[in-house]
């Protein structure tokens, strides 16, 4: 079973590995070790995203500000498109380094969002007494499980919360 942390702690150590892997993946010189960075910062990302959409975003839903939870959704999906177009190409292609670049730049605000001081999503999170340690526990055990189906078969395409398909199609007809 993982390390047992608080959902918070969890959640932020999760931000600092990614916000590694993109200043590693800034630095890097090849395409294989792009491929490689890139294909671990797709990973960490969905599995990150899922443990939050599932477990983390529901048990904050009335216990702060509605709109924090709902532009938190809003910018998951935004990075779930690029996610799938980074894990769909390769890293000479045109736009590949840009894709990254502007994921990485949609990660840190989403980042900032979520950790302000005293307005923040994990700081209102606190202040409403959710139980940090059982989300946490629960959020470990789906994410060590995502984690392994991932590694075995890939990872899915991704689901949005938010955008709507059919609309978007009603327009461009």
């Amino acid at each position: 079973m993982p390390d047992t942390k608080d959902a918070i702690a969890l959640l932020k150590a999760d931000h600092r590995l990614v916000e590694d892997l993109f200043e590693k993946y800034e630095n890097a010189r090849t395409a294989t070790q792009k491929a490689k960075l890139a294909e671990q910062i797709c990973l960490e990302l969905t599995v990150h995203t899922r443990i939050e959409e599932e477990i983390f975003y529901p048990a904050c839903r009335g216990e702060m500000e509605d709109d924090l939870v709902a532009e938190a959704f809003v910018e998951h999906d935004g990075a779930k498109v690029l996610l799938a177009e980074i894990e769909a190409a390769e890293p000479d292609e045109e736009y590949y380094d840009a894709k990254v670049m502007v994921l990485a730049e949609m990660i840190r605000h989403h980042v900032k969002e979520e950790e302000r001081r005293s307005e923040g999503m994990f700081a209102q999170a606190r202040k409403a007494g959710l139980d940090m340690e059982a989300l946490g526990a629960e959020m470990a055990r789906r994410k060590a499980e995502l984690t392994a189906e991932y590694r075995k078969g890939g990872l899915p395409a991704p689901e949005t919360t938010t955008f709507h398909a059919t609309r978007l199609e009603a327009r461009a007809a």
